[in-house]
């Protein structure tokens, strides 16, 4: 893996989120800077893309075939 170039960040964070964080670095036996990094990650990842969640898609298209007809008339 190449080397990637860090900076440093400093943000403050509740306790009951660190204290979790800490727990689970611990029980992974990972350091929570990892955790961090794979936090952030996701969260780009999943922002960059900013697909609707299948679960919701889901409940629209049920909801959709049920009511279409009322759609059609609260649009018209």
């Amino acid at each position: 893996m190449a080397s990637q170039s860090r900076e440093k960040l400093a943000t403050v964070v509740d306790s009951e989120s660190l204290a979790a964080l800490r727990d689970l670095a611990k029980r992974e036996g990972r350091e929570i800077q990892a955790l961090v990094d794979e936090a952030l990650a996701d969260l780009i990842e999943k922002r960059k893309h900013r697909k609707p969640r299948a679960g919701v898609m889901a409940a629209y298209r049920t909801s959709h075939r049920e009511f279409a007809p009322l759609y059609r008339k609260l649009a018209g």
